[in-house]
């Protein structure tokens, strides 16, 4: 082998078909683990928290956010029962959702990443020892050729000969058993291919899930009653991004018997036992769940009103020629 590299001696060339199997070996052994790596990444972006993790699933606790997140919701709801109830359905939606997140990661584990990591520390792994065989072989083959051109007397001769000989169907056998090894990672190309369709399948899965659990949870915040309405404007009022937790409470606690609700709510009554009409500003984006609602932007300004038989959480709003029906909750009345 250091003669080789020195270029003093001669060296047996694999046959072009075998180099080029040994080559689509190695790039599909380095591409296994970079996309392992990153698949990995994508599931787990911060494998710091697996020791959060690890212990919150050993007290039958969901995780460590939804574990903060039920606490302040708890006192949330004490001084605000509706918004804190309200506080409590997106909990539960993102329990759902977590649930939803580690059914993902075990079966993208099981039917995608198993598969490539058994192909690394497995299939790979016994190509390369096959592959340091030939090698060897190979410089047993190499070594016998130079003794033969060394070799002057007759009887040095016919042994080198035979040496030759031996070690030449040696390594022809070994380079068989490389070929046949490197050819089946094509079969293992089209059972990565199946595992791929298997991790597609799970991520349309999860996402679905999602999207209808966010999907219920929007109609539930949707179908509050009218009282929320004050608990909304009296917040809007001042501004929140300065205030602390235990302030917000306090002044929430505080302003719930305050006269402002009651006069949107008396404002609310009026218009409904009138046949008139008033401006109102959208506090939230609503999308129409069918064609007798009307879909809303938040902070754009509407004009609403009553008609007789109308449910009491709803009013028929009207934007130029559009008119359908809208939730109280989302409008703020304007004087």
């Amino acid at each position: 082998f250091t003669e080789e590299k020195l270029g003093q001696a001669e060296k047996t060339e694999l046959d072009a078909h075998l180099e080029n199997l040994l080559s689509k070996a190695e790039c599909t052994k380095l591409w296994t683990e970079k996309i392992m790596k990153q698949t990995e990444v994508l599931l787990q972006p911060n494998p710091s928290k697996e020791p959060f993790k690890f212990l919150f699933v050993t007290f039958e606790l969901i995780d460590f956010p939804i574990h903060l997140l039920n606490h302040y919701e708890t006192n949330f709801f004490f001084f605000l029962p509706i918004a804190g109830n309200a506080l409590i359905k997106c909990g539960e939606t993102q329990k759902r959702i977590g649930t939803a997140d580690r059914e993902l990661i075990q079966t993208s584990a099981i039917n995608f990443l198993t598969p490539l990591r058994n192909f690394i520390e497995g299939d790979y792994k016994t190509i390369t020892k096959e592959r340091k065989l030939l090698q060897n072989k190979r410089l047993d083959l190499d070594a016998a050729k130079t003794r033969l051109k060394k070799a002057k007397v007759a009887e040095a001769r016919a042994a080198s000969e035979q040496e030759v000989r031996i070690t030449q169907s040696e390594f022809d056998r070994q380079a068989e058993i490389t070929r046949l090894l490197l050819e089946g990672i094509s079969s293992t190309h089209a059972h990565h291919l199946r595992c791929l369709n298997d991790f597609v399948e799970a991520q349309m899965t999860y996402y679905a899930q999602c999207y209808q659990y966010m999907l219920d949870l929007q109609k539930q915040l949707g179908s509050f009653p009218s009282t929320f309405l004050s608990n909304n404007n009296q917040s809007s009022s001042t501004p929140m991004q300065s205030v602390s937790t235990p302030s917000i409470l306090a002044s929430a606690s505080a302003s719930l018997p305050s006269v402002s609700n009651s006069i949107v709510t008396s404002g609310i009554s009026e218009l409904k036992s009138s046949s008139g009409s008033r401006k109102a500003r959208v506090l939230y984006d609503y999308d129409a769940a069918n064609s007798s609602e009307l879909s809303l932007l938040a902070d754009e300004v509407i004009t609403v009103y009553s008609i007789p038989g109308m449910d009491s959480d709803w009013l028929m709003g009207e934007r130029g020629n559009q008119k359908g029906k809208v939730p109280i909750t989302y409008l703020e009345l304007l004087n």
